[in-house]
């Protein structure tokens, strides 16, 4: 099970890597499940991004915060 701060981080890795630090322990925790990959680039510089299996977690949350609204839109 992902920690808050876990889930955040996966949730930045998909909208937002440029703005993680590399040594952040939420990072290496994502890494450490192969949720997440930290990729070299041009210039030596590292970015992280989703495995497919960090894509998948996201996409089930995001089917579940749907399912929330439409549900809870029906009883208004």
């Amino acid at each position: 099970m992902l920690s808050p701060h876990e889930l955040s981080t996966l949730m930045l890795v998909n909208e937002a890597p440029q703005q993680l630090e590399s040594g952040r322990l939420d990072l290496d925790a994502l890494r450490e499940r192969r949720l997440v990959v930290v990729e070299m680039m041009e210039g030596g510089q590292t970015a992280p991004r989703l495995t497919p299996q960090g894509d998948e977690i996201l996409s089930a949350i995001e089917k579940i915060r749907i399912r929330r609204d439409r549900t809870h839109a029906a009883r208004h």
